[in-house]
């Protein structure tokens, strides 16, 4: 009998060895203090630190911006805590570039469907493939939300808040590029992130 439990005993340990599933290792890409781990535009007016946030802000002439990170990533999951600021807030991540092989994770409005669609992918030339799920109950417009956005090879998966809210492939996707946060052009607003953390997988 001690036997029976004994083996009884080894399966399950196995079994739920196997069974876990280890969390990414996540490196802080910006603290608060600093923007060393990113790539800083020329006459950079947008981008600001205060009180250990990042601001991005429009420019009188609304010319937009994109804030790249310094390195490339294949495989990676990277979150954020973002704040809506004024104006039409129209942001976003965009994952490894900024061409129709690479989606943007969007932040706040979209401008050609005059909507929220924080969390969905728009693809450049195809416009929103799909459209996050249950967005509505968890964005808060007022205060602090986590995004967190994983690319593992051509598939592409988002939570908003601890919640998975979508999940897409794009054909022909780009593996291999830099993060990026949007500024969108023509718009007059602003908007905070802080916490931002990225892991290769």
């Amino acid at each position: 009998m001690k036997r029976i439990f004994l083996v009884v005993y080894i399966l399950v340990y196995i079994s739920n060895s196997f069974g876990q599933v280890t969390e990414p290792q996540m490196e802080t890409i910006f603290d608060g203090d600093d923007l060393e781990n990113w790539q800083i535009p020329e006459n950079n007016v947008w981008w600001t630190l205060d009180a250990g946030a990042l601001w991005a802000k429009s420019d009188p002439d609304e010319t937009g911006s994109i804030l790249w990170t310094r390195e490339k990533y294949k495989d990676f999951v990277v979150q954020m805590d973002f704040k809506f600021g004024e104006g039409t807030i129209d942001s976003g991540i965009f994952m490894r570039g900024d061409d129709e092989n690479n989606p943007q994770i969007q932040i706040g409005e979209s401008g050609s469907l005059k909507r929220d669609m924080t969390a969905s992918p728009y693809v450049p030339k195809s416009g929103y493939p799909v459209e996050a799920k249950g967005i509505k109950e968890l964005l808060k417009m007022n205060d602090w939300n986590t995004i967190k956005a994983m690319a593992i090879g051509n598939t592409y998966k988002v939570w908003l808040n601890g919640n998975e809210v979508m999940n897409y492939t794009l054909e022909n996707a780009n593996l291999e590029g830099p993060i990026g946060l949007q500024l969108h052009p023509g718009r007059n607003m602003t908007i905070q992130f802080k916490n931002i953390l990225v892991a290769r997988l």
